[in-house]
């Protein structure tokens, strides 16, 4: 008969190796793809996600930006964890994130957001748009992959204030950042990993879910037109890095196979200044032009409709009777826009469903905006232009491929991202 003792140890033994097996499978099984839900509130039009943060775990909504070089989260309220680790000045985390600033004293007890010797962030609402300081630190994060949920211990973010959380939509908490940067999402999925430098991003224009994913996926019943990504030499906070937004190079701009007379100096994105060019947005809800470009479209567009206008409705400018206008396989049968890119076989093409904007039951509108004489970038496309196109994001290639599916077989909702082997 087995002596007590013996029985305890049996029963350790077979305890510990089940807890380094189930702790090697966790670290040694390395996801194809990483995925996110995005969904798009109707009250705000902005493009939601979730994730799970903290110890324990609780879910966390974010707005979507695009452009944006890291995660924030208010950490004022109800933020509770006992895993979140503060970045303390001249670490690797602080010098990955280039942050240029240190908390050297902070006047309350410590806590995720206030702690001594951590390096400070500029945390940024770009909807309101509001800009406080704040603290980076790390902490868990839990996302779905292709095969269940994987974890970042040590995911770097920003710990930001409740005053940041100005016309976020209801239940958001913060905003995760897609740039081109260190400590964006995408390059910590990547480097935490091992995942191709690719992401894409599938946004429904109703409240269905849409997609963000990360890593190598099959785009095959989506085939993708590419087109280079440029860099802006100057970002909007500082003139010593370069902007982690997106740009690409529009060349011309055509409506209905005819072009639009606009200024190619516009177009162009100015080396001293970051001024011009095209960027694509998630927090823009709509297409915005230079007010020189914003005219001559809107002129050309009225011409080829050939439809009496109405009283136009803020935002808007160029209104219609919507029952005048007919309907087709790609929404109302208006003219279509071609962002003619790096050669005129080249072009985003914008059909009715993304370039109108049904505001009442008999007005619907044309879905750009004016975004007067001085604008910093001369288009910006915003998100209703965005929906229902598949865009991925080759940082590795440094190219935008994109592909307009609800005009061909599916819509984002329906959009299946499926990894590589």
């Amino acid at each position: 008969m087995a002596s007590p003792l013996k029985n305890f140890i049996h029963f350790f033994l077979i305890c510990t190796i089940h807890f380094i097996s189930s702790s090697t499978a966790k670290t040694s099984t390395r996801p194809k793809g990483l995925i996110l839900p995005v969904y798009k509130d109707l009250s705000t039009h902005q493009y939601i996600t979730e994730i799970k943060q903290r110890t324990p775990l609780v879910p966390v909504k974010l707005a979507v930006d695009l452009g944006a070089e890291f995660l924030w989260v208010n950490c004022e309220k109800d933020f509770t964890t006992s895993s979140y680790k503060p970045a303390l000045c001249n670490s690797a985390p602080c010098k990955l994130s280039k942050s240029i600033a240190c908390t050297t004293e902070c006047y309350s007890a410590a806590k995720p957001g206030c702690t001594n010797n951590t390096c400070a962030l500029f945390p940024e609402n770009t909807i309101a748009p509001i800009q406080t300081s704040g603290s980076l630190g790390s902490d868990a994060i839990e996302v779905q992959s292709g095969a269940g949920s994987v974890t970042v211990p040590n995911f770097l973010f920003v710990c930001g204030s409740t005053i940041l959380l100005d016309k976020l939509a209801s239940g958001v908490t913060g905003m995760t950042g897609l740039g081109r940067a260190k400590i964006s999402m995408p390059s910590q999925f990547f480097s935490a990993f091992g995942l191709r430098r690719k992401f894409g991003v599938c946004l429904s224009s109703t409240p269905s879910k849409g997609s963000i994913f990360f890593g190598e996926f099959d785009s095959s019943t989506a085939p993708l037109t590419h087109t280079p990504l440029l860099t802006n030499p100057v970002s909007l906070s500082s003139t010593k890095e370069p902007s982690a937004e997106y740009f690409i190079g529009v060349t011309a701009i055509h409506i209905n196979g005819k072009a639009v007379h606009v200024n190619p100096a516009l177009l162009s994105i100015k080396n001293d200044t970051g001024h011009g060019g095209t960027k694509i947005s998630t927090v823009d809800k709509y297409t915005v032009l230079e007010a020189s470009i914003y005219k001559a479209v809107e002129h050309a567009f009225v011409k080829e409709l050939n439809v009496p206008r109405v009283r136009s409705v803020a935002p808007f400018g160029a209104c219609f009777d919507s029952k005048k206008i007919g309907t087709a396989y790609s929404g109302p049968a208006v003219p279509t826009i071609d962002l003619v890119l790096q050669s005129k076989d080249v072009y985003w093409r914008i059909y009715g469903a993304n370039s109108m904007v049904q505001v009442s039951k008999d007005v619907s509108c044309l879905g750009f905006v004016d975004g007067g004489v001085d604008s910093r970038t001369s288009i910006v496309i915003g998100g209703h232009q965005v929906e229902e196109n598949l865009l991925e994001i080759d940082l590795k290639a440094s190219q935008l491929g994109f592909s307009p599916l609800v005009y061909r077989k599916q819509i984002c909702a329906n959009f299946k991202f499926a990894a590589k082997a």
